[in-house]
């Protein structure tokens, strides 16, 4: 059922921002007139649909699990950035629609990986990584300022 989930949600997420990544490169008239009512410059469609159309191919390609949270990032944030633009530029209820790809791109996030969790592991980089005195040598008090 996980598996099902996680492709179901990726795919709507992949189908959404390829159709939108797009016609934002090709600037399709209704991307560019969309795009100006929310007020942003026409230069902005080519930042935007090449971003979605590498992100999509990252989500898609197996392995590039680092690669992979970054494309959720972005996605995220363009996702919450198209509501919110929406709901300041009068747009009404239009500004729930991006929600529905953002529920599907939690989805698929959260099904992605079975260790999925929001918390640190007691063993993380930041407790132990080379360079820094790390959390567990801090609290030992092994290092002194």
């Amino acid at each position: 059922m996980r598996k099902i989930t996680y492709w179901t949600a990726t795919l709507f997420v992949a189908t959404i921002m390829s159709i939108s990544g797009i016609m934002a490169v090709t600037h399709a008239p209704a991307m560019m007139k969309a795009l100006a009512h929310l007020g942003y410059p026409v230069y902005f469609s080519d930042l935007l649909g090449v971003a979605k159309l590498v992100g999509t191919c990252v989500l898609l390609v197996p392995g590039w699990a680092r690669l992979k949270e970054w494309a959720y990032v972005g996605f995220g944030i363009t996702v919450l950035s198209a509501s919110y633009s929406h709901l300041l530029s009068g747009d009404g209820l239009m500004a729930l629609e991006p929600l529905v790809t953002f529920a599907a791109l939690g989805a698929s996030y959260m099904t992605s990986f079975a260790d999925r969790r929001f918390s640190p592991s007691a063993n993380s980089q930041t407790e132990r990584g080379p360079g820094s005195l790390g959390l567990a040598a801090a609290r030992a008090g092994k290092h002194r300022m």
